[in-house]
């Protein structure tokens, strides 16, 4: 089973000359791919490779990059730009003067971009192009491990959802095999209805029994167990898909639904009725389990 789950994590460190570095990837459910990418000041140059890494190995998922980068000859002291500072001063007691709002306090007014500014050695071009490289090298490895992680919480969720289908299938071959829907029981229910109906009131027989054959015609889930039939080999050939299927399950976990609340409401036997409710109740539990497929 090759399915993928959109949940996982992963980590990947290594060091080049005076830097050493750590990337984390954290992935959770989402409609779409959607990438956030936090890196350190002066590694903006990597962030479109690191994007393409990221659109190439997944489809959906909400995922959150963090790049850590620590150098060896780091002075590992800070300044501070105090013509940006006094700029960001300036506007909030513009501010505060106009719209009589609270002067901003120090803390916040340090954590805006480019007031604080870390010390540190000078990286020649070409030293820099290397450590890129081999960063995007390492996010590599961080993407080919969460992309394994995610394969094998989806092999975890596939063989719950075989589980699910065997449930569902079991109980359309209850349905299908139900005593209520032999000839013989629909007739006897029918004719004991009329005969009921017959003693309280005159009516048209022959009327009473066209009525009759309707209602029995309308009420007959042969085609919601066709369906559902099918919707089962559906599901199934989706469990053995290498590609995302994600979007084509969630799509055919609702027809699942929706033929269930059909049996139960054409349903016209109390047996057929707890079939229906069991379905539905299983349908439900894989329903949340598809919401995690990539």
């Amino acid at each position: 089973m090759a399915i993928s789950s959109m949940t996982g994590f992963a980590r990947d460190a290594g060091s080049l000359g005076e830097a050493s570095w750590t990337w984390e990837i954290k992935s959770v459910n989402g409609k779409t791919l959607d990438a956030r990418l936090r890196l350190p000041i002066g590694f903006d140059q990597i962030d479109a490779p690191a994007r393409a890494a990221l659109n190439q190995t997944f489809k959906r998922g909400n995922l959150q990059v963090t790049l850590d980068v620590q150098r060896k000859d780091d002075a590992g002291g800070i300044s501070i730009n105090r013509e940006i500072l006094a700029q960001y001063v300036a506007i909030a007691r513009e501010i505060e003067t106009q719209h009589g709002s609270p002067a901003p306090r120090a803390e916040l007014l340090l954590a805006l971009k480019g007031v604080i500014e870390t010390k540190g050695a000078t990286v020649d071009e070409a030293s820099q192009q290397a450590l890129d490289k081999a960063l995007l090298a390492s996010f590599g490895k961080a993407v080919a491990a969460l992309d394994a992680a995610r394969r094998a919480e989806g092999q975890s969720l596939s063989a719950v959802m075989a589980g699910q289908l065997d449930g569902i299938e079991a109980l359309h071959k209850a349905a299908t095999n139900n005593p209520a829907r032999t000839p013989e029981a629909i007739r006897a229910r029918l004719k004991d209805q009329v005969a009921a109906l017959m003693d309280v009131a005159k009516f048209d027989e022959q009327r009473l029994t066209q009525e009759a054959v309707m209602l029995a015609t309308k009420a007959d889930i042969k085609e919601e167990l066709d369906r559902l039939q099918v919707h089962i080999a559906a599901a199934r050939t989706l469990l053995k898909s290498t590609e995302p299927v994600g979007r084509k399950f969630d799509f055919l976990a609702q027809e699942f639904n929706r033929e269930a609340n059909t049996l139960c409401s054409k349903a016209n036997d109390s047996s057929l009725t707890a079939i229906g409710l069991d379905l539905k109740t299983v349908i439900d539990q894989m329903r949340e389990q598809v919401q995690n497929i990539e």
